[in-house]
């Protein structure tokens, strides 16, 4: 089987999507608790946005609108993380 550019793109993008439960969980083995770091945010919108442009390529319109769907989500929780700094 040949990866095209395309496919090895669309596993990276689920490598990102993954690595925020890593890093999330990470954290909570550090602070012994269940902790949602910023950067399981982050992650998220960038995995989200590389798992949208994958999913435009191969038109695919379930994951299409999963992941737009889902960035609303993400970018709000950094909204809210933001209004407790302040």
């Amino acid at each position: 089987m040949i990866l095209d550019y395309w496919t090895l793109f669309g596993f990276l993008a689920q490598f990102v999507f993954f690595l925020r439960f890593f890093v999330q969980w990470l954290f909570s083995e550090k602070e012994k608790k269940s902790v949602i770091p910023m950067s399981f945010w982050y992650l998220s919108i960038i995995g989200s946005i590389m798992i949208l442009i994958y999913a435009i390529k191969r038109a695919d319109i379930v994951f299409m609108t999963g992941q737009f769907l889902a960035l609303f989500i993400y970018v709000r929780n950094i909204m809210l993380r933001r209004k407790e700094v302040v």
